[in-house]
């Protein structure tokens, strides 16, 4: 078994500061064997009937287990999950529990209660780029093509068949466990068109014809994927709107072995890892800084920044992502730096290994490599 000591460290302080850590995320993440790398856990399986039966008695069930560190796996399943875990939280202090699910908790009739200021929330991402040694993933390339998926990320090749299953699983499981979502073709379609332009800017009637579905309904199609972690929608950053995007968000993909399975490639060309790469350094920057905070940036002269950091009181962090440094540009970075001359400017290259400052006409830009990210977040003004 891989240990994924990042994610277990993650949990783990959570935990600290909240007897509930709701462990969230798509399926095959491998939240199950995630959960199972904790010390001294309790696992039940919701999927169980006779799980199922013994937690009906919320009481019952949770003074059988008092003290103890539990794992409620694939908790939608339960009748009233929302009702267990905030008997847990409020009458168990003593009691800590980590609950999985494929979906935010809220999603769906079951979750009467989204348990606000009971419980921290960890979104399970796929192998990041710190955990690639763990699994004996000595290529880039090949992260980028077989995704992060465990399971996908070992194997020889992509397997289009494992790709397929997931859909399918995924309508069964999760959509139609947690949704009312009739029209199953332009649901997936939908999802498929999204994956296959992961990265750009998501304008809703461009779909309404080949999903045969209306605005409004893509509209709340997007918001069950985003619930349910299949895509991340990027809000756009901006404090001057006659000059700024300021309503059209960004979509990407969870996962970049879904993008290139959308997109048909087999193999990548050095021009495809480019915008693959983009994935990967949000997947590391939400690690580190948490969902919500990360926005892109667009102005009216269709200048752009891959990432823009927004945090209360601190000045924003303006970022472009580059394969290769050697094709940095800071057009975007002196464009934003001249809206908003108070901003922290980085450019994260998948070739770079240390933190070099070039002096552009706009000011100083922060070059590193992935592996610098969490120092340099720890450096900022109020560190993480």
């Amino acid at each position: 078994m891989i240990q994924r000591t990042c994610w277990v460290d993650r949990i783990e302080g959570a935990w600290k500061s909240r007897r509930i850590v709701w462990l969230a995320g798509p399926r095959r993440l491998g939240k199950t064997t995630l959960a199972r790398q904790l010390e001294g856990v309790e696992y039940f399986d919701c999927d169980l009937p006779s799980v199922r039966r013994d937690a009906e008695d919320t009481e019952s069930f949770l003074s059988a287990h008092r003290g103890k560190r539990l794992i409620l796996d694939e908790i939608h399943r339960l009748a009233n999950p929302s009702e267990l875990l905030k008997v847990a939280s409020d009458h168990h202090p003593d009691t800590r529990i980590v609950a999985t699910g494929s979906s935010t908790l809220g999603a769906g009739a079951r979750f009467r209660d989204t348990l606000t200021g009971r419980k921290r929330t960890v979104h399970l991402r796929p192998v990041l780029w710190r955990e690639l040694a763990a699994f004996g993933c000595g290529s880039l390339e090949r992260r980028l093509l077989h995704g992060g998926l465990p399971e996908s990320l070992i194997q020889e090749t992509p397997d289009d068949a494992e790709f397929s299953d997931w859909l399918e699983s995924f309508w069964a499981r999760d959509i139609m466990d947690l949704f009312s979502v009739s029209k199953r073709y332009s649901f997936l379609r939908f999802l498929e068109m999204l994956w296959a332009q992961s990265g750009g800017l998501c304008q809703l009637t461009s779909f309404t014809g080949p999903c045969e579905a209306s605005r409004q309904t893509l509209a709340n199609y997007l918001d069950m994927l985003a619930l349910t972690g299949v895509v991340t929608v990027l809000r756009p950053y901006a404090t001057n709107p006659q000059r700024e995007l300021v309503a059209m968000p960004k979509v990407y993909a969870f996962d970049t072995g879904f993008v290139c399975h959308a997109r048909g490639w087999a193999s990548l060309r050095r021009e495809d890892c480019g915008n693959l790469w983009e994935h990967l350094v949000l997947d590391e920057l939400a690690f580190e800084l948490g969902d919500g905070a990360v926005h892109y940036w667009r102005d009216k002269q269709k200048r752009e920044v891959d990432f823009v950091i927004s945090r209360r009181g601190c000045p924003p962090i303006a970022i472009e992502c580059k394969w290769r440094s050697s094709a940095a540009d800071y057009a975007g970075l002196n464009a934003f730096r001249s809206l908003h001359p108070e901003a922290i400017c980085w450019l994260i290259a998948a070739d770079r290994k240390t933190v070099i400052r070039r002096e552009t006409r706009g000011g100083t830009v922060c070059e590193a490599g992935l592996e610098n990210l969490p120092g340099l977040i720890a450096s900022l003004p109020g560190g993480r």
